[in-house]
């Protein structure tokens, strides 16, 4: 977040840098005086845990052993940018680009299994007992049921709470769960409904919350209902969180999630659990101190990522992926979600029949440009090779994990005609469960 600045037009109208209202110039000292969003970022900067840009990362890797912040709202690559970057191409470049990604996705993504997860312990949403006052949308219970369906196959919460498969949970939060129950912190938590059937399910006793709006409805109030949970909400942008200065968590072990983070929302969270904390050879030995069981990230908007923020820019590199590369790729994976997501599709992401068109029938020549190219290209095959882009970003951000001493797994953790955004990563501290 940034305070207001000035736009001033021919109408000596200005713009807060941080909000939409427009104001005149004459009255923007008066302005200042009042605005409550401004008054906000000011208490923000005050926070110990606020520190400008700690998560961001850098444009070269290896610039991110210095730690120094950067003003990354200045330098992202639009969708415009990287859309233009990809038809300023000659066709030649293009076609070995399509291949190039072909070849890497095939090396390397070949373990992302369906893993759709319906425990007994969220029954109770899943049958609608819970509070009627609470939102209930059958697609996004779906998805928080599977999300915590996958954390409990893994091992983190059945060895984190006490044992409640086959028994009703009660919104009140269950009976007798002692104080080895790790806090939960969401990130990008909205309204945070996902941490609501976490702690109904299974007993969760500290919550954080981490989102920079302001959100209304929030599970906050139904949350504070239960007797033993503390709930705290942060209101402050991932990449400036430094969870290590948040003083209540200090020495709780935590489980991290995030029910769709978007683009770099994913690597900034990466970053602000465990980059800080593991900047350093030994990451057994660190592991303790930062107190972290294991996360679950559902991933997204992979269209929005930024080279900057992107966690593993060294093993890209490594496969010949560029930062050009990456931006293409990037735009690439829109395609993704565009298309119809029914049988069809589900048929050609299993076979990959239509690739071998999108690198060599519709590269041979024929087009005017690589414009034409994406214009003629089926719907079918540019989702194809969407979720191929997709699928070799979020191997990347797990390939990262892994080296930082977790036990790591990609799934579709539902299917992707409940949503195109389907990937999930989970992950444990073996040694701390």
């Amino acid at each position: 977040m940034i305070p207001c600045s000035v736009v001033t037009t021919t109408r000596d109208v200005i713009t807060s840098g941080f909000h939409a209202q427009s104001t005149l110039l004459k009255n923007l000292e008066g302005h200042i005086k009042r605005c409550p969003l401004l008054k906000q970022v000011q208490s923000l900067t005050l926070q110990p845990y606020y520190q400008k840009g700690i998560n961001g990362g850098k444009e070269d890797e290896k610039e991110e052993e210095t730690l120094t912040p950067t003003l990354g709202f200045l330098e992202n690559t639009t969708s415009e940018m990287k859309r233009n970057a990809v038809y300023n191409m000659t066709v030649p470049e293009f076609s070995n680009l399509v291949s190039k990604i072909e070849a890497i996705h095939s090396s390397i993504c070949n373990d992302i299994r369906d893993s759709y997860k319906v425990p007994e312990a969220c029954g109770v949403w899943i049958k609608r007992e819970v509070d009627r006052k609470l939102p209930f949308q059958e697609k996004h219970v779906l998805q928080q049921v599977s999300i915590l369906g996958n954390l409990e196959e893994f091992g983190v919460l059945k060895n984190s709470v006490r044992d409640v498969i086959g028994e009703r949970c009660d919104c009140d939060g269950l009976a007798g769960v002692d104080n080895s129950v790790p806090a939960v912190v969401e990130f990008g938590a909205g309204r945070g409904y996902l941490t609501q059937m976490l702690a109904d399910c299974y007993g969760i006793e500290r919550v954080f919350l981490v989102e920079r709006k302001s959100y209304k409805l929030k599970a906050d109030r139904s949350l504070r209902q239960k007797e033993r949970l503390i709930l705290e909400r942060l209101r402050i942008d991932i990449e400036d969180l430094n969870l290590n200065a948040v003083e209540s968590l200090r020495g709780v072990p935590y489980l991290a999630i995030g029910k769709h983070l978007c683009g770099p929302a994913t690597d900034l969270t990466l970053r602000c659990c465990l980059w800080k904390q593991c900047n350093q050879d030994n990451v057994v030995n660190c592991s303790g101190n930062h107190y972290l069981r294991g996360l679950a990230i559902a991933t997204c908007c992979h269209h929005l990522c930024q080279w900057k923020h992107y966690i593993n820019k060294g093993y890209l590199s490594s496969l010949g992926i560029t930062k050009e590369d990456f931006h293409a790729i990037t735009w690439f994976t829109s395609w993704a979600v565009d298309a119809d997501h029914g049988s069809d599709l589900l048929d050609a992401i299993d076979c990959r029949v239509h690739l071998q068109s999108i690198g060599k029938k519709e590269c041979g020549g024929d087009a005017s440009g690589v414009e034409e190219i994406v214009r003629n290209m089926k719907a079918v095959e540019r989702a194809v090779f969407g979720f191929m882009c997709k699928e070799i970003i979020d191997m990347g951000r797990l390939m990262w994990v892994k080296e930082h001493g977790l036990e790591t797994q990609l799934v579709k953790y539902v299917p992707s005609n409940i949503s195109p955004e389907n990937h999930l990563l989970i992950a444990k501290h073996t040694n701390n469960l």
